[in-house]
């Protein structure tokens, strides 16, 4: 019976019903859609990252990681790359020789990181083949040939075909040198990436550092990132002499990104939760000081204020889960689309490119975060409604009954 006169209070003002239907509706759409663009961003970032060169795991000496010098490498004659190129886990592997070295033109100096690599396996781990906007890629069988940014072009002042001499100490400590033509130009989008490497084949920088096997850092790709613990258990047992990472031992900071999406959904949902509160509040108290004399009456002929108290609260509630499923619907069905076509953010690729991440923004949600929003309406339906129906419970019924 309660229940059934909760229903009919909420349609006696049917307009200012649908107005807190639809302002329930519309905070449920704008949270699941700050939120999904939100995670959108996020994994934007992670995704550049890891295809630009992190990877899903690495390998490294140990040592090299605690302090990155040239003479902490270890040899490829240990690593298992014919049984790597078959396994079906793997999308990519790159094998680089890394070095800190100044880059000089007849125009200016800079210093960067020259990435020794095997053309073909950096092409399969990372999209730098497919990001030259000039001249060609490395070829292996081309001799000294370097591919360089156009961010970093533009700063040494030089172009395609350009000579360029790069300049570090070899693994006894000595100062060596060597003079590299440029070949391509690349665009990353990713400042710090294009600012800061140069890109040469990996037996050519090996030659002039005196150890042709040498390498510092072997970078994997996954297919499926969910077969990362198993690939980096196994790569473990392989190199029990190596140290083994995933990304988020690489870089922490993608792993402090990833943590943060929960917390994103807290904020996002106290914010708009505590604007439906008000909201809810101002409704149900017009409601109850409308009923004034209706509520009397029916405190005097025997209703409780248990009753009472019961039936603004169902009524708030009904009204609450009224709008919610049609706002996740709607908030879902933006995701759902959004994360197909993406939110060009192209207007800002400036700004997003020192932070490396994409111009096209693909907003998703996990399924999880829904039954979250639910459970928060639900809640704040509760608590909207506490202060309305102790405002009516607290009526005196003869007093009520009087009142115009």
């Amino acid at each position: 019976m309660i229940s059934t006169l909760a229903w009919r209070n909420i349609w006696r003002s049917p307009t200012r019903s649908w107005v807190i239907i639809g302002a329930i509706m519309l905070g449920i759409w704008a949270l699941v859609f700050m939120l999904s663009f939100t995670v959108g961003m996020v994994q934007s970032y992670v995704d550049n990252s890891i295809e630009n060169g992190i990877g899903h795991l690495q390998v490294h000496n140990a040592d090299y990681r605690q302090e990155a010098k040239v003479q902490y490498y270890f040899s490829t004659d240990v690593l298992p790359l014919a049984q790597w190129k078959t396994d079906e886990r793997l999308q990519g592997v790159a094998v680089r020789t890394l070095v800190q070295a100044m880059a000089g033109s007849s125009r200016a100096t800079r210093g960067v990181v020259i990435k020794g690599v095997d053309p073909l396996g950096e092409s399969q781990a990372t999209p730098l083949s497919r990001q030259i906007v000039e001249g060609e890629y490395l070829d292996a069988n081309k001799k000294n040939c370097l591919i360089i940014s156009k961010t970093l072009a533009g700063k040494l002042k030089v172009k395609l075909r350009s000579k360029i001499v790069l300049t570090f100490q070899d693994l006894e400590g000595h100062i060596t040198a060597g003079a590299f033509r440029i070949v391509g130009i690349f665009d990353t989008g990713n400042k710090a990436i294009d600012e800061g490497n140069v890109f040469v084949n990996r037996l050519d920088i090996n030659a002039l550092l005196g150890n042709s096997a040498m390498a510092h850092e072997v970078s994997f790709l996954l297919k499926d990132i969910t077969t990362l613990p198993a690939m980096k258990a196994a790569l473990t047992a392989q190199l029990p002499e190596l140290a083994v990472e995933d990304y988020k031992e690489v870089a922490p900071d993608l792993q402090l990104y990833e943590g943060q999406i929960q917390t994103s959904a807290n904020i996002f949902m106290v914010i708009i939760m505590l604007a439906l509160l008000f909201g809810i509040i101002n409704t149900m108290l017009m409601a109850v000081l409308e009923r004034y004399r209706e509520l009397g009456m029916l405190m005097a002929v025997g209703m409780n204020k248990a009753r009472v108290f019961g039936m603004i609260l169902i009524e708030t509630l009904l009204l609450a889960m009224i709008a919610l499923i049609p706002g996740l619907l709607l908030g879902w069905g933006t995701v759902a689309w959004l994360s197909t076509t993406g939110i060009d953010l192209s207007a800002f690729s400036g700004g997003l490119s020192q932070f490396g991440m994409s111009t096209v923004v693909y907003p998703k949600l996990q399924a999880a975060l829904y039954l979250q929003f639910a459970m928060a309406v639900c809640l704040t339906a509760i608590l909207g409604a506490i202060y309305p129906a102790w405002k009516a419970i607290r009526l005196k019924p003869v007093e009520a009954m009087r009142k115009i």
